[in-house]
């Protein structure tokens, strides 16, 4: 419902054999026959996501077709002893109750549900942010029906369907299907369901805008503020910033044809910062996705761990909700350079920025800003200033010929479908201003005229 096996890119599966998980990531692909040779008495579980190497970490995510939450309902007294269809029903009133949409499907693990709601096509590695915070939002308001919060990330696996859940020996399937007009289970524009989930998202970027313009004071030294839990959906736009930057950094290597051995290091270093402030990952997965990020500067690099401890307290930090004060603003543990900084810490050309999405200067900003009205102009209806400048000359060059052979001004206005008094303008002009280059006589006028007029 969600896997295509006519797209690129790979799914990755997590086998618990013998008491030992051993993971393993296959082309899309072979999918059909992947499935077909598995072992359904084994506990097994598949990646909701597709990936663009065969390693499910979030670094490597290629594209996304639905939201999901997984419930926990054995461990909620009041779920804990129902049976698979009073579970549906429990479900579907309680995402009801919380202004949810109604899941797509729903499947039983073998002890709880997995609740997921099927997107329209699906949603590109860009767009994570985005996803992320749709994500937290369903887990939160699910919270109080066992709501797993460790399983929202998009590198999360769930247990296959038809195959066995050990811990109670019930097969994991579906229970429920939500069908659409079609007959088929219903699909949900992605950005319908942001609007219904996140309304308080955009109102907490504008707010935050609001109080940052506010509280520009002079500048005060730095201040640890003590963290509380913060709200899922707060600094959304910092944590879409940090993963443009984070794929900013990739494309930055793609176009110097690799990273050299003296700078894998910075690369992996910041690379993985923006990919924590993203809010794509965490401390506790955070040497994993290292671990492929590395690979990915270097398939046989082994890039030492102890230089990210720095790293790692920080994201510890930011996690807990710590803030740094300073000069009337907070900010996150975790670095938040200027571009400037990272232009001269990676030595970005001007033509690498133009190629680059967030990591540009000043300069670089206000041409694309300037291309940006331009096509809006455009879009409008308006022309060019040398398009418009030649068709004014086209229309005095005309005026003037059709004046020499004897039409009146409203004649020509007629004719030119153009007021009297603009053929009045036309007229008055010397013919040295209807072009640049050529003068007109009264014989090459009569032999240009009928030309234009053919």
């Amino acid at each position: 419902m969600y896997h295509d096996s006519t797209r690129s890119g790979f799914f990755s599966l997590l086998v618990d054999s013998r008491g030992g998980k051993r993971q393993s990531s296959h082309r899309l692909a072979d999918m059909p026959k992947v499935l077909g040779v598995l072992d359904k008495k084994v506990d097994t579980w598949i990646s909701q996501a597709e990936f663009i190497r065969p390693n499910r970490r979030v670094v490597n995510l290629l594209r996304l077709g639905l939201l999901f939450a997984d419930l926990d309902t054995y461990r909620v007294p009041a779920l804990a002893s129902r049976k698979p269809d009073e579970l549906v029903a429990s479900v579907l009133f309680l995402c009801a109750d919380a202004g949810l949409p109604v899941p797509s499907i729903l499947i039983y693990s073998g002890r709880g549900i997995q609740a997921k709601w099927l997107l329209e096509g699906t949603l590109p590695r860009q767009a994570l942010p985005r996803w992320n915070a749709c994500q937290r939002y369903l887990v939160d308001r699910l919270a109080h029906v066992g709501a797993d919060p460790m399983a929202k990330d998009a590198s999360r696996v769930l247990r296959t369907v038809e195959t066995v859940n050990s811990k109670s020996g019930e097969v994991c399937r579906v229970v429920h299907v939500q069908s659409g007009n079609d007959g088929q289970p219903v699909r949900y524009n992605f950005e319908y369901l942001a609007e219904t989930l996140l309304p308080a998202a955009r109102w907490t970027i504008e707010q935050q805008r609001q109080e940052q313009a506010e509280s520009r004071t002079k500048k005060k030294p730095f201040l640890l503020v003590p963290g509380g839990k913060a709200d899922n959906l707060r600094g959304f736009s910092g944590r879409q910033l940090a993963w443009d930057r984070l794929e900013d950094l990739r494309k930055l290597a793609e176009l110097r044809g690799g990273v050299g051995e003296g700078s894998r290091m910075q690369h992996l270093f910041w690379r993985l910062n923006f990919l924590l402030l993203s809010g794509a990952t965490n401390s506790k997965q955070m040497y994993h996705e290292a671990a492929a990020l590395a690979r990915e500067l270097d398939p046989q690099w082994n890039s030492r761990s102890k230089e990210l401890m720095t790293l790692f307290s920080k994201a510890k930090a930011y996690e807990a909700g710590e803030r740094i004060s300073y000069a009337g603003k907070d900010y996150p543990p975790l670095y938040t350079p200027k571009n400037d900084t990272l232009i001269n810490l990676f030595g970005i050309s001007t033509d690498e920025q133009r190629q680059l999405k967030t990591i540009i200067s000043t300069s670089v900003a206000l041409e694309r800003d300037r291309k940006r009205h331009e096509l809006r102009r455009r879009a409008a209806g308006a022309v060019d200033r040398k398009s418009y400048l030649d068709a004014a000359k086209a229309k005095q060059a005309q005026a003037q010929i059709l004046r020499s052979e004897g039409l009146s001004v409203r004649a020509i206005a007629k004719q030119m479908g153009v007021s009297v008094g603009a053929i009045s303008g036309y007229l008055k002009a010397p013919a040295a201003e209807c072009s640049e280059s050529v003068r007109i006589t009264n014989g090459e006028a009569l032999s240009f005229g009928s030309d234009l007029l053919r």
